[in-house]
């Protein structure tokens, strides 16, 4: 197996510009995509997730081409419902791009297979289908009941209200509520249950009032979407990634810092800047700006142990995981259901490796428990990562504990953020004994 062998480090200063945000980039590919006009997209994320999502565009019957030496793009919108009316779309083990196409397919009109990795064909989207069913979708399962692979094929007319889970993925929730306009009447959409991750839906409602739907809501559990078709903003910028900043602004408060990232602040859309806060309560200290985020330790030689509902910051959690290293007591994590169905189960995979460190770790259903080993960590330690690039880059903080790590299948980090490794070793000191 490929690996990468990190040396001991001594600490972390200096600035990052982030890449755009995955969340925000795939959402508004297939926004552009159902828009009419034409959208100019500035600081598109580069990474296996939007390479998939614009693949399977193109394969839909949408234009886009790339501008020469940027990360921007134009994007011809088809105004309505995809024109290509059979297509298979392979979508690797890219969530945002599965959930959201299979409800813009489920109301296109065509005859379409979805598929993805052996691991994306385990992530359930039975709570989606079943929505989709309620609004007239007709959808199949092509091998096992509540998974995929899926067959789509045109739905039926149907009236009523849409009820959905909330409580496994807010990506079906996303997912509904992005192709709604596809459905020629308006839709109601309620929520069934406790919503989790409720951050992410914020961004997907932002995004549609920019492309021209505004969303009526109560609260968490009814929204209630217009019939109208979205319409191109001409230009729209893609922020920086906040869960990706967490790493970084990590790395500043184990190594000291000053650590800067920018591309994302005060102002962001994104509810994992709220990760800052959690930093700040455990003692490191935290700036704001416009679109900056600034992090160093605090007059504390150690960060405090917390107690923490992550419902908020269900990404940015993983890396309070691998922080809890670095406490003085034990961290626990709470209302983390949603790691058991992402790029694999992550509170069994994050428990599995920090005890290689010598942390004692307790998991339940929705949550994990932390506490540091008495002395130093356990140096050498190899890291299985999973095929998951949020655990490969977690796991890199370690090194900053000043012990030498390596990490498996480092190149899984391309999902998201294919250089990381070059960014995250130009902002830190490699230790001297």
């Amino acid at each position: 197996m490929n690996h990468l062998d990190l040396p001991a480090l001594s600490g972390a200063r200096g600035m990052v510009r982030l890449p755009g945000s995955k969340s925000i980039s795939n959402r508004i590919l297939l926004l552009s995509a159902l828009a009419s006009g034409s959208t100019l997209v500035k600081g598109l994320l580069d990474s296996d997730d939007t390479r998939v999502m614009l693949d399977a565009l193109h394969r839909l019957g949408v234009n886009w081409q790339r501008l020469e030496g940027t990360d921007d793009y134009r994007v011809e919108g088809v105004g309505g419902p995809f024109p290509v009316k059979y297509a298979n779309l392979f979508l690797g083990n890219a969530g945002t791009a599965f959930r959201s196409l299979t409800a813009a397919c489920a109301f296109a009109h065509g005859d379409y297979t979805l598929s993805g990795v052996p691991r994306m064909h385990e992530r359930p989207i039975g709570d989606l289908v079943e929505a989709l069913r309620l609004a007239g979708a007709n959808i199949d399962y092509t091998e096992n009941d509540g998974f995929p692979p899926l067959h789509i094929l045109p739905p039926e007319v149907q009236g009523g209200e849409i009820a959905v889970k909330g409580n496994v993925s807010s990506q079906y929730l996303t997912g509904l509520l992005l192709a709604a306009p596809l459905l020629g009447r308006e839709g109601v959409i309620n929520v069934v249950g406790e919503l989790i991750s409720k951050p992410y839906v914020e961004i997907t409602l932002n995004l549609m009032q920019r492309y021209g739907i505004d969303v009526a809501r109560a609260g968490w559990q009814r929204f209630t979407v217009p019939a109208a078709t979205y319409r191109s903003p001409g230009e729209i910028l893609v922020e920086g990634d906040a869960s990706s900043a967490s790493y970084f602004l990590a790395a500043g408060a184990i190594g000291h810092g000053p650590v800067r990232v920018q591309g994302v602040g005060r102002n962001s859309i994104q509810g994992d800047v709220r990760f800052a806060e959690a930093l700040a309560r455990m003692g490191a200290e935290v700036g704001f700006g416009a679109d900056w985020i600034e992090c160093r330790l605090g007059c504390a030689d150690k960060l405090h142990a917390i107690d923490l509902d992550c419902n908020h910051i269900p990404d940015a959690a993983m890396t309070l995981a691998v922080l809890a290293l670095f406490a003085d007591g034990t961290t626990t994590l709470r209302n983390i259901a949603s790691w058991r169905v992402k790029e694999t189960d992550r509170i069994a995979a994050m428990a599995t490796e920090l005890r290689k460190l010598g942390a004692t770790v307790e998991e339940g259903a929705d949550f994990i428990k932390v506490t540091p080993p008495d002395s130093r960590l356990t140096a050498h330690a190899q890291i299985d990562t999973y095929d998951d690039h949020r655990m490969a880059m977690c796991f890199s903080l370690v090194a900053l504990g000043g012990v030498p790590v390596r990490i498996n299948d480092p190149q899984c980090v391309a999902k998201t953020f294919p250089d990381y490794f070059e960014r995250f070793g130009a902002i830190t000191t490699t230790a001297k004994f």
